[in-house]
């Protein structure tokens, strides 16, 4: 199933049914503001299982991150965020970036069974934060990485459509995709530290 959402102006309807569909422990494929992504409502064990599948891992040794609506997230899922690391978050965020933060008691087990930690997004895209605001709790991201020496990631939602169909419930078409992910930094100890360099540019 393939629906069609514009970032300016998603339709309230469609986004409803996206909700349904995550609340019933579906799998979907959505736009962020990098790369298309692959994901599920967090407290959804079964439907986690279910990505880690597609994705070839298990669950315990995933780096799956979260994707919040806005901050106010961030003290349900993530410990100890001192000062600067919240202005650095805030400055970058809504953005290309995720963040590595020391993980709450929050986080669902399935998640952070050999981890102590949490990766955080706020894509600058309202298709899929509308999503999460009307879910009412993260979901699940991880990157679609394609097996492929030339196109690493896949940027059109059709041929998206085509291949993973049969894998997930419900594919977002929300215009061309990006090839570049996001920029991670770590910011568990007292200096960030760049992990991966993305589509965010690092002062």
């Amino acid at each position: 199933m393939m629906v069609k959402l514009y970032e300016r102006n998603p339709d309230p309807n469609v986004i409803r049914e996206v909700v349904d569909i995550l609340e019933k422990g579906g799998v979907i494929i959505y736009p962020t503001d990098t790369v298309y992504g692959l994901g599920c409502d967090i407290t959804k064990a079964r439907a986690v299982e279910r990505v880690a599948r597609i994705k070839g891992i298990k669950p315990e040794k995933a780096d799956f991150a979260f994707i919040c609506s806005d901050l106010s997230h961030l003290s349900d899922y993530a410990r100890q965020v001192d000062n600067n690391t919240f202005k650095l978050m805030k400055s970058y965020l809504p953005g290309p970036y995720t963040f590595i933060l020391n993980a709450s008691s929050n986080v669902p087990k399935i998640l952070k069974q050999n981890k102590k930690t949490v990766g955080i997004r706020i894509p600058d895209n309202n298709i899929i934060l509308e999503i999460v605001r009307q879910l009412g709790r993260p979901i699940l991201t991880t990157s679609l990485k394609e097996d492929d020496e030339i196109l690493e990631y896949n940027t059109d939602p059709e041929i998206i459509h085509e291949t993973y169909k049969d894998q997930v419930d419900l594919v977002i078409d929300g215009g061309y995709g990006g090839i570049i992910p996001s920029t991670i930094l770590d910011c568990t100890s007292d200096e960030p530290q760049l992990i991966r360099e993305g589509l965010g540019a690092v002062d």
